[in-house]
């Protein structure tokens, strides 16, 4: 029971980085590498502030700013280098790696004695992982909240309106560019909030602990997706969290399995790849079941 509760907090954690990943891959049809180091990002200089004094969740807002900070550059590099924005994802995360490095210090550093905001606010009370339950649907819902708010302003259209058809977009007088920064900022600043958070909750920080961070992020987007195919966008957040659930609870089965933890880069790649051919098999599935009862 303990190892479901676990994998459950883990999910509600790693919900909050798909969530940032979703407003690029999904709202704005760009496909971010930055993440991969821009999760890192966040870990370390919410683990490094943590062990010079500063609180956990001043750690987790100067977190969220560098992340935004790493989005801006990938932005700029796309939109004023017009550099193709897979390359543009991959020089930010090339560049982080060193930039991480420089913060930190060194490859990794514990926090095991210091304090998270994992034992604050009566967290440490509850039974144990219930405090990531907690502090995860917290996070989630407040994140969930400010984005739907967001996203029925008119800025917020504008960014839907820049991924959904950019040239119409732009004709309609919509500043494109600024739509690309705010949405590629706001969507690493969560997701080097959730590097925060999960060095918090592992009580580390290492710099290739962003590596895989985005099949995580997309297997939880696409489980959602296939679970719930028709949902409005509003909800299409909410399923993100179960996404990421389910996503969770099934490496746990495979591992209980008794396949390797070494292998679980392997395993994710093989889920997000069935997840996303799934969409196609079924049609397919049900286009030969038609043409079956067709021929009857």
């Amino acid at each position: 029971m303990n190892l479901i509760i676990s994998t459950i907090s883990q999910g509600f954690i790693w919900a909050i980085m798909a969530i940032g990943l979703f407003i690029t891959f999904r709202i704005l049809d760009f496909p971010d590498m930055t993440v991969e180091g821009s999760f890192p990002l966040g870990a370390v200089t919410a683990v490094i502030l943590i062990q010079h004094g500063y609180s956990p969740e001043l750690a987790l807002l100067v977190a969220f700013i560098f992340g935004s900070l790493a989005g801006f550059a990938t932005a700029f590099m796309y939109t004023k280098l017009h550099i193709p924005s897979l390359l543009a994802g991959i020089l930010t995360m090339t560049a982080l790696y060193s930039v991480n490095l420089r913060i930190l210090g060194k490859a990794n550093m514990s926090l095991t004695k210091s304090d998270n905001i994992f034992n604050r606010y009566g967290l440490d009370k509850l039974p144990v992982n219930f405090n990531g339950i907690i502090l995860g649907i917290v996070i989630i819902a407040i994140i969930t909240f400010l984005l739907i708010v967001f996203l029925n302003t008119e800025k917020g259209q504008a960014v839907i309106a820049t991924g959904d058809n950019e040239t119409m977009a732009a004709s309609m007088g919509i500043n494109t560019t600024m739509m690309k920064f705010i949405g590629i900022m706001v969507s690493n600043g969560i997701v080097a909030l959730t590097g925060g958070l999960i060095a918090q909750q592992n009580g580390f920080a290492d710099v290739n602990m962003g590596i895989g961070s985005i099949v995580i992020g997309l297997s939880a987007i696409i489980i959602g997706e296939v679970i719930y195919p028709d949902v409005s966008l509003s909800a299409r957040l909410v399923t993100i969290a179960i996404g990421s659930i389910v996503y969770r609870l099934i490496l746990m089965i495979v591992l209980l399995l008794g396949f390797n933890t070494n292998d679980l880069k392997l395993i994710s790649a093989i889920i997000l790849a069935l997840c996303l051919a799934l969409p196609t098999i079924r049609a397919q599935f049900f286009q030969a079941f038609r043409n079956g009862v067709k021929s009857k």
